[in-house]
């Protein structure tokens, strides 16, 4: 009987070890690979015409749409998107010709006409207003 248990309890301390192991190579399997999506991120800061926090919500929806974008944040003040995006996945003319097509200027592309036209009237923006402005510089300005 002595031996049926000690063969029972040798048994059982194998199994959680090898369990115990496998579970350690699945965890560093995870950490390298959220490494390589970490590695593979990019960051873009581009100026975006727009007045107000509607314009906020459409052109980070805009961007946050293109596949591979992980954040998008746009500053009213200072008419400028920040954009984090796997570069791997998409690139930043896919982004600008995201945000262009839901109505807005950015740097590199003209907002769509008809989009624009579609805007609510506080979202109509000056197509000469300056973008990508810096906070030294709007300070001057006031």
């Amino acid at each position: 009987m002595k031996r049926v248990i000690l063969s029972i309890a040798v048994i059982a301390a194998l199994g959680l070890t090898s369990c115990k192991n496998e579970t350690k190579k699945e965890t560093e399997t995870t950490t390298t690979t959220e490494i390589s999506k970490d590695m593979a991120m990019k960051e873009l800061s581009f100026g975006v015409r727009g007045n107000c926090g509607m314009c906020k919500s459409t052109i980070e929806k805009a961007a946050n749409g293109v596949e591979g974008v992980a954040s998008a944040n746009w500053d009213v003040d200072k008419k400028k998107i920040d954009v984090s995006f796997d570069d791997s996945k998409t690139d930043a003319m896919a982004i600008h010709k995201a945000i262009a097509a839901s109505g807005y200027d950015t740097e590199k592309v003209a907002g769509d006409i008809d989009a624009y036209d579609g805007l609510p009237g506080c979202c109509k923006y000056d197509h000469e207003m300056a973008m990508n402005q810096y906070s030294e510089v709007k300070k001057e300005i006031h």
